[in-house]
């Protein structure tokens, strides 16, 4: 969808407070606009879009619960040269 915003304007803000149940998810991001989309029409009680900004944009309001972070650590180089021996093996390439 060609809305006229620079890369740099389209943004995903994530607000919440310790006191609301509810998490505010604004993003132009394609794929987790249309994972909210999905996940707001199967669960309208834990997930609903309540704007849209007419420029790409998307605002949620979704259940604290419902979303969740995860952080990974960098993979060790002894790590990632098993993986890459593992997927050789298997021919598996990263072409």
């Amino acid at each position: 969808m060609k809305t006229g915003l620079t890369k740099r304007q389209k943004d995903t803000v994530i607000c919440f407070n310790e006191e609301s149940d509810i998490i505010d998810v604004r993003t132009h991001n394609t794929d987790l606009r249309n994972r909210l989309s999905e996940f707001s029409e199967q669960y309208p009680d834990c997930c609903k879009l309540t704007d849209d900004d007419e420029h790409g944009g998307l605002l949620f309001e979704i259940q604290k619960g419902r979303l969740s972070f995860r952080l990974t650590a960098p993979y060790s180089e002894e790590r990632r040269n098993s993986l890459s021996e593992n997927a050789k093996k298997h021919g598996i390439n990263s072409d």
